[in-house]
């Protein structure tokens, strides 16, 4: 499911599952007692997307995806007490010569 500016649950325009709302994201984190929910499985082009006033953040950590999108990424850290930073991050370069040794490539071109 993603998040939507529109309130309620939706039909996900991405063919599959359901979009929620600011109303549904307040629900959710009230009666689970959390601040926010953090989720991903959702391109976002700065590694990191606040939506519902800060109730719902998407963090997507596969930077560059699928080769073409020019994305970046990120991670999210959290500490025992709950304080948060992002860490972002861009693609390394394809061509890197740390990645490669005499006898070609360490790792087969796809994971690189």
């Amino acid at each position: 499911s993603d998040p939507d500016d529109r309130a309620g649950w939706g039909l996900s325009p991405r063919g599959a599952g359901y979009t929620f709302g600011p109303d549904i994201s307040e629900v959710f984190c009230r009666s689970n007692s959390f601040d926010m929910m953090v989720r991903a499985h959702q391109l976002v082009m700065d590694g990191y997307l606040w939506n519902h006033e800060r109730a719902c953040v998407t963090v997507f950590s596969a930077p560059n995806y699928c080769y073409r999108c020019g994305n970046q990424a990120a991670v999210m850290l959290v500490d025992e007490y709950g304080s948060y930073s992002f860490v972002k991050y861009n693609a390394s370069p394809e061509a890197d010569p740390q990645f490669r040794n005499k006898h070609g490539p360490i790792a087969p071109d796809y994971f690189l």
